[in-house]
């Protein structure tokens, strides 16, 4: 069993939003380790604890601390307003590992790009940099070395940050639920520009919704479902908003299929499970729902399958996946671990029955352990269970339960896999008597 956590407060959540806006799984680095520093992106009220608890807007904050025990730094980059109440619209971060930039994507759903970074050597020469907003530039509606007319710019939503060697990727989905494609950008630290690797997963009357992209001994790996499109009134008027809704027309009930593919060369070029190339991204081509191979596991629509939970890699290549289906034969949904082996066979075990509709997080310790955090919204508790290497990762056992938190647990998978410590991001009461809104931001450090 774990001991429990050490839990630091980063800020409040925001108490006047019909819909959260921190702490959902499609963050992928929104707590990140790097060079002895730990880094977390939310949105918060520039008063903290204000009388009024309704107060707009919200803004982004970005905190870090020396690792690992050291005061969290708070800077607010109050020249940006966040209105829109959607939990799509979060905020998301990377890190470049070459030249120390930061990246931000933030405030979308089918809205145009918006993006700022830090000036270079602030992540890899922390010391040397007062923690304060002048660090970073303003908003813009491109990438560095990209024209704001790019039309895939126009329609952002999902945007993800991700190490590639000493460089970084950046992807988004463009299009709407159900009818959308995954763009897959790099960016390099020599001259500090991006460029268009292409588009890595194309929707064909469909979107694809990934898990997660991971970088591993020079593999780029992908997981997804697809969410079939369904018709409706207005669909393609281009003042269309229905789409945009928190379950739209076109919601999780059309997700259908386990997929995969892997890149050796940056994203340029795709294969499938066996090694077969089946896009290469320079000579125009993209992986489609027909590609050979991709569907590593057939889960029909209405089967309980959802979008972007979780995916990780292990130090030895190994995949594993994070979702839900109904297909054991009960009524509700069991949370499945999906998981491919160096060059080996894909397999499916169920690890428990889910509580509701809230995403869980995966994550590899320094021994090569998988752990599982997993959140009931509808109780306020977490759970994390843990998967040994040791056992081929064919077991589950609950290692602790904690309750008063709600939201999608984030984790903090460079420091789990550095230091044996496991840093969860999530939603916490501030008592036990505490009103479901509010709620702090805080992470929760368990020494494994």
């Amino acid at each position: 069993m774990l001991s429990d956590p050490n839990v630091t407060v980063l800020g409040p959540g925001p108490a006047q939003r019909k819909f959260n806006i921190n702490c959902y799984s499609y963050q992928q680095d929104a707590i990140l380790s790097f060079n002895g520093w730990q880094y977390t992106c939310f949105y918060s009220l520039i008063q903290w604890y204000s009388s009024d608890p309704t107060a707009e807007p919200l803004y982004i904050h970005l905190a870090r601390r020396r690792l690992p025990r050291g005061d969290w730094e708070l800077l607010v980059l109050d020249d940006y307003r966040q209105t829109t109440d959607d939990g799509h619209n979060t905020v998301q971060m990377g890190i470049s590992p070459g030249d120390g930039t930061i990246h931000l994507s933030f405030d979308h759903h089918c809205d145009v790009l918006k993006y700022r970074r830090s000036a270079p050597g602030v992540a890899t020469d922390p010391e040397k940099h007062q923690w304060r907003s002048s660090l970073f530039s303003g908003t813009s509606a491109s990438l560095p070395g990209l024209p704001a007319s790019d039309p895939r710019f126009q329609d952002v939503t999902y945007p993800r940050f991700g190490t590639l060697g000493d460089d970084m990727f950046f992807s988004f989905r463009d299009g709407k639920a159900g009818l959308g494609n995954d763009h897959l950008y790099r960016y390099s630290a020599n001259d500090r520009l991006f460029t268009f690797v292409g588009t890595h997963l194309t929707g064909i009357q469909s979107n694809p919704y990934a898990h997660g992209l991971n970088w591993r001994n020079g593999r780029l790996h992908v997981s997804w479902v697809y969410r079939g499109f369904v018709s409706y009134p207005g669909w393609d008027d281009p003042l269309d908003t229905k789409h945009k809704q928190q379950a739209g027309p076109n919601g999780a009930e059309n997700n259908h299929d386990i997929c995969y593919a892997y890149s050796d060369d940056f994203g340029y070029t795709w294969a499938n499970s066996a090694g077969k190339t089946i896009a290469r991204l320079r000579e125009g081509e993209t992986i489609t729902n027909d590609a050979e191979g991709i569907a590593v596991f057939q889960v029909p629509k209405g089967s309980g399958l959802t979008n972007q939970e979780a995916q990780a890699v292990d130090q030895e290549g190994g995949v594993h996946v994070l979702n839900r289906d109904t297909l054991d034969g009960g009524k509700h949904p069991r949370w499945k671990h999906y998981y491919r082996p160096p060059d080996g066979a894909w397999t499916q075990r169920p690890i428990q029955p889910i509580p509701g509709s809230a995403r869980g997080r995966l994550a590899i310790s320094k021994t090569g352990d998988l752990y599982i955090v997993l959140p009931d919204f509808a109780a306020s508790e977490m759970r994390i269970m843990r998967s040994s290497k040791a056992s081929g990762y064919s077991s589950y056992d609950e290692v602790w339960m904690g309750s008063g938190l709600t939201g999608e647990p984030l984790v903090d998978s460079a420091r789990l896999e550095h230091d044996n410590v496991l840093s969860v991001m999530v939603m916490m009461a501030e008592d036990a008597k505490a009103s479901r809104k509010k709620r702090n931001l805080a992470v929760l450090d368990f020494q494994l």
